[in-house]
């Protein structure tokens, strides 16, 4: 882990060994194509190259903890809720940008971990809940607290200020994103 760590880091802080492989991309369309602005490249190329290290990242802490990243999703989505730690099915599909068949499938094989149960939603004859466990309850707790850890090393290199700057630039680039899915009012 300490490898993709120090290669994460790297890449955030812009440490490179006279470039990286982004810089060589983007020199090689420059000559190829010169009558391109290849700045995005500079910016996009780094976010999905750090997207699939932080995905590595993400799969490991959860299966430490006997997890799937879709698992952790679900879980999470129900521990952050509060007690009694229970939503519908329909209202744990923002969370996690699934459809609603792919939603069940995950319901039933956390039911089947004994991580959720369902019961019936007294509001809704037809409708059920989706109830965390106590044993649903520690995998998101120790998985959460694994991720953080992780995480927090990837940032190490970044002073407090940098982070809360990269935070905000990442913002602003997701925020048209989360419009196009925010409920129409």
């Amino acid at each position: 882990m300490g490898e993709l760590v120090g290669e994460l880091v790297g890449e955030l802080v812009g440490e490179t060994r006279g470039g990286d492989e982004v810089d060589d991309l983007v020199a090689g369309w420059r000559v190829e194509r010169p009558d391109l602005d290849t700045e995005p490249l500079q910016v996009f190329s780094r976010v999905s190259r750090l997207a699939k290290h932080l995905d590595v990242l993400r799969r490991r802490a959860f299966a430490a903890h006997g997890l799937e990243p879709w698992g952790f999703d679900v879980l999470s989505a129900l521990r952050r809720q509060g007690p009694p730690y229970q939503l519908s099915p329909g209202a744990l599909l923002p969370a996690t940008l699934v459809t609603s068949g792919t939603m069940t499938n995950r319901i039933d094989r956390l039911a089947e971990a004994g991580l959720v149960d369902r019961l019936p939603d007294p509001a809704d004859k037809r409708g059920v809940l989706v109830r965390l466990t106590a044993d649903g309850a520690a995998a998101a707790d120790a998985a959460l607290a694994d991720l953080l850890a992780r995480e927090r090393d990837l940032l190490a290199g970044l002073e407090r200020g940098q982070r809360s700057t990269l935070a905000g630039l990442l913002r602003g680039l997701l925020a048209p994103f989360d419009a196009e899915r925010a409920p129409s009012r």
